[in-house]
């Protein structure tokens, strides 16, 4: 188990994941999905990450095109508008739950962010055979709202750069390894992706993610995976 961060090794259940997984695999409630396949996904049931990890996307059909709300800095670099529009919403990393949500505007999809990406499903019914695993997901389902209000906030800023600048941060903050005292993404995001989640485009994010690059602020692994400098200080500082 490794939901929260702050529970001790002692207090989680660690047999009770293996357990359920095993479970799964008996009532044929899991697969394992390759690198970009679609995961069926429907309201009222709880996915779990065994392995691997699940990107979040929403989906809404386009009503318009009227690029006016676009900050005048990027008229020149707006893209055809597709008739679906898609935002990234986020990862949901291995061994943590998510569910979806239905709404009448738009809907949540699933795909495999990686390779051998295993997503086991069950009803809520189903957790009342292990009590303390299910308040585990209710505390799981706890943290990401309050990380979803922190993105929120992050994505309320007037400036792009702002807006990727605190985006970036909460990726790695929530996802982030350690590697050398670098604190990076371990999976890879497009441009593209990254410019639906802050309402941007992707020729706008590229020129800022250089910009960003040249200050010192971030940098790009070999794996073109994104490390956040800042937060070396900021770890750092709480060791101390």
């Amino acid at each position: 188990m490794q939901f929260s961060d702050q529970s001790s090794e002692e207090s989680r259940p660690i047999l009770t994941w293996k357990t359920i997984m095993d479970w799964a695999q008996t009532h044929y409630r899991d697969r394992i999905f390759r690198k970009d396949d679609q995961i069926p996904v429907r309201p009222e049931l709880i996915y779990l990450v065994n392995q691997g990890a699940v990107r979040l996307v929403s989906e809404a059909q386009n009503q318009t095109k009227d690029h006016s709300l676009v900050e005048s800095t990027e008229l020149d670099d707006l893209e055809s508008v597709e008739d679906i529009e898609r935002a990234f919403l986020g990862f949901i990393s291995a061994q943590k739950p998510f569910e979806v949500l239905s709404h009448s505007v738009f809907t949540i999809q699933a795909y495999a962010h990686v390779d051998y990406t295993q997503v086991a499903w069950l009803y809520w019914q189903d957790l009342e055979q292990w009590p303390d695993f299910r308040q585990e997901i209710y505390h799981a389902f706890r943290h990401q709202h309050q990380r979803k209000l922190l993105w929120l906030s992050a994505l309320g800023q007037r400036r792009t750069i702002d807006r990727l600048t605190s985006f970036l941060t909460l990726l790695v903050e929530e996802y982030g390894e350690e590697s050398d005292l670098e604190y990076c993404l371990p999976y890879t995001l497009t441009h593209a992706q990254i410019g639906s989640a802050i309402g941007s485009t992707r020729v706008t994010v590229t020129r800022l993610m250089g910009k960003l690059r040249r200050q010192g602020i971030i940098s790009i692994k070999d794996d073109n995976s994104i490390c956040v400098n800042s937060l070396k200080e900021i770890k750092n500082s709480r060791r101390t």
